[in-house]
């Protein structure tokens, strides 16, 4: 058990030229201790959790709350006692959690999200032929990363492509964790106001998007979903939805291209993609800072009883990294069966939306480096500028270029 004088700070820092690698901390605790305390920056002591098994008891125990997730704890000033909103479905707990998810379910099903693969195809490949017509070297991110899945996500919610920009600059600004509150509640009024006026528009003509079936769904159920509620909901899967597979493909590709023979491998095996992507994530679990939960009643965690009114969180990419579970945890084995970890999280509140993730990855992973096989970086990799201040970790730009 932790001494309670001396709790260390928690692990938010990653060794210098390791920015592929959870902070060194992490693999410590998993090896040794697996659960002690650390001090975070939100001003409270948490428990963190780092094997992969405890990681799974933590997200799915009935007595654990995610009034703060995801990942509150490691933001300066965060209001832990704040209100969780009216549809916000990353924090609702109960019967409250249990309808939205029922009214969202019918969106992110295996079979809608697989018709959604062809057109998923055509922006890929339209975008790899954009990448290639623009002056080298060219930001990927910018470029390829981000666009593709801003495209899906808008054209799923209704939201036209066009508004993109004022959608990506205010996420930027509510995924730091070093950002001015004051300017975080402002980036968040911008977003809120916008969905709003998108929301009465569509409840005046619902169409035949995701924010219109809502709206009829939930009216034919005699439940209907209020303005505020579909408003935040929108919010979370806008952000979510872009943010996490832009960062997946920029970083996975930054990873990729400083492992030429795993590169090599996946561009001459296109078959791999699948289990490729699946890989990538467990490797390089984006969710940097874990998931924050609150215990509701005494929870037993390996033979750690976590009192009820402690907060923990649930290091992701510490599981994703257990020797346990996967062998030679810390490499890139893109044939791995890997499809359990813990990227996506676990339990009720497992990502909805991680199929529609698979197949962007999927994609990207089978025609990018087939279609541009001399792709390398533009720069010295310790040049490369990462988001270590923020909840979805990735790259600000990522240089590349190739022949021809």
């Amino acid at each position: 058990m932790t001494d309670m004088s001396t709790i260390p700070a928690f692990p938010a820092t990653r060794a210098p030229g390791c920015p592929f690698e959870p902070p060194a901390e992490f693999s410590e605790l998993r090896d040794n201790e697996a659960i002690t305390q650390a001090s975070c920056p939100a001003g409270i002591d948490a428990w963190v959790v780092s094997r992969y098994e405890d990681v799974r008891t933590v997200l799915s125990a009935p007595g654990i709350s995610s009034r703060k997730a995801p990942s509150a704890h490691v933001t300066v000033g965060a209001d832990l006692k704040r209100p969780v909103s009216p549809g916000n479905i990353l924090q609702l707990d109960g019967k409250e959690h249990a309808r939205l998810r029922r009214m969202l379910t019918p969106e992110f099903t295996v079979r809608r999200m697989e018709a959604l693969r062809p057109y998923i195809q055509r922006i890929v490949e339209e975008h790899i032929d954009a990448l290639l017509a623009v002056p080298k070297p060219a930001d990927l991110y910018e470029a390829f990363a981000l666009p593709i899945p801003s495209l899906v996500i808008c054209e799923m919610l209704g939201v036209p492509y066009e508004d993109r920009d004022v959608i990506h600059k205010h996420s930027a600004t509510l995924m730091a964790i070093d950002r001015d509150p004051q300017i975080g509640f402002a980036a968040y009024g911008q977003v809120q106001a916008y969905m709003s006026k998108l929301f009465e528009a569509k409840l005046a003509e619902p169409g035949d998007d995701l924010i219109g079936r809502m709206i009829t769904r939930s009216s034919e159920s005699g439940d209907p979903i209020t303005a505020a509620e579909m408003v935040e909901l929108a919010i979370t899967l806008l952000i979510a939805g872009h943010e996490t597979t832009a960062n997946m493909i920029a970083l996975s590709t930054a990873a990729l291209l400083q492992q030429p023979e795993k590169l090599a491998e996946l561009r001459e095996n296109p078959e791999l993609a699948p289990s490729a992507a699946e890989e990538m994530l467990r490797y390089l679990s984006v969710i940097q800072f874990g998931l924050l939960r609150y215990a509701t009643e005494d929870i037993k965690v390996g033979e750690q009883t976590i009192p009820a009114g402690d907060w923990v969180v649930a290091a992701l990419n510490a599981g994703n990294r257990d020797a346990q579970v996967y062998a030679d945890a810390d490499t890139i084995q893109l044939d791995r069966n890997g499809k359990t970890h813990l990227a996506f999280g676990f339990g009720i509140h497992q990502c909805l939306g991680q199929q529609l993730a698979r197949i962007e990855l999927q994609e990207v992973y089978a025609r990018l480096f087939r279609r541009i096989p001399t792709m390398r970086l533009a720069v010295d990799p310790n040049k490369i500028s990462f988001k270590d201040n923020a909840l979805v970790y990735g790259v600000h730009q990522l240089p590349v270029t190739w022949e021809g």
